[in-house]
This record gives structure tokens, sequence and C-alpha cells, in this order.
């Protein structure tokens, strides 16, 4: 179980991602729709916490600045050991330092980062498939790059229990 800092997509991105997840599925790969306990919501992670105090965690996080929107500019296709597949938005460095604040903020706090979440280790993502198959590589690749370029404003947060699905709205994006 995490818990994530994350920026959410606003509506027309959020619908594509959520289609692209639905196409994948219907070309037998599954997806974030079917993963899990079905909950996920299209998102750029922050910081993932391995062991944390929520409210802790949110008081951290809602005392930082508020950064405001962010436009993301989805190009290319990832992949993680293990299969994990996902879309690779342009880095800015406002999104890189939007991350170090959040990340050493929770850190300075006494909350357990995943090791990917460590400034200078994270590779901002918006997860599409958790466990592809080399076989399906060329149906997923197409697939995405029949959607992609993808436009998307990053325009409020949530920390998200990956375990459940259970979301905490944030009063701004940090």
């Amino acid at each position: 179980m995490a818990l994530a800092v994350c920026l959410l997509l606003d509506p027309r991105a959020d619908a594509a991602v959520r289609r692209l997840w639905r196409r994948l599925e219907d070309r037998g790969i599954a997806s974030l729709t079917s993963h899990t306990h079905g909950r996920h919501v299209p998102h750029v992670s922050l910081a993932v916490l391995r062991r944390w105090d929520l409210d802790d965690v949110r008081a951290t996080v809602e005392a930082l600045p508020d950064a405001g929107p962010v436009r993301l500019h989805f190009d290319g296709l990832g992949t993680f050991r293990r299969g994990r597949c996902w879309l690779i938005p342009a880095v800015s460095a406002e999104l890189v330092a939007r991350q170090e604040r959040v990340a050493r903020a929770l850190g300075d706090r006494g909350a357990e980062l995943h090791h990917h979440y460590r400034p200078g280790s994270w590779i901002p993502h918006c997860s599409l498939a958790p466990r592809v198959h080399l076989s399906d590589l060329g149906t997923l690749a197409a697939t995405v790059y029949d959607v992609l370029p993808l436009e998307a404003l990053a325009d409020r947060a949530e920390l998200i229990d990956s375990g459940t699905g259970e979301r905490w709205p944030l009063t701004h994006a940090p």
C-alpha cells in the first residue's frame, strides 16, 4: 500500500486517458481500468510514500505554496521493469522543481518516500497498463500512438491511497 501526492488532469485530458485505457482493454491489454480496485484516475504522481501519517502528509503538502496548474505535453510511451507502461510528458524545470519541493518537504517531516520518487530519481509519467507482456508491446504502442500527442492541464491535486483508491482532495496544487 502507498500514498501518492498526485496532480490530476483536466476533464478533457482525463477523458482521453480513460478512453485510451478502455481501448487497451478492448485489445486484450489490462489497463488501470481493471487493475486492483478499479478506482484509478489519470494522474502524475509527485511523491509516493511507503509509510506516512495522513494528517501530517496533508498538512505538510497544504503548507507548500500553491504552484498553480501546470501544462503537460504527452508525446511518448515509456516502460518500466516488469512491464509497466506509461505516457511520457515533456519535463520542464518547473515540473522538476515542483516535484523536488514536495518530496523534500515530506522527507523532512519523516515520511518514507518510495526510492523512485526521491529528488533526482523521479521519472514523471501517467500510467497506462501495469503488466504488459512483451508480445503485446506492439499493440500497446500502436494504440497509444493513435492518440498522441495529448495536451493536458494538471489543475488540481489529491492524496490517493493506491491500495484502496481512496482519495483526499487538496486545497491547491503544490
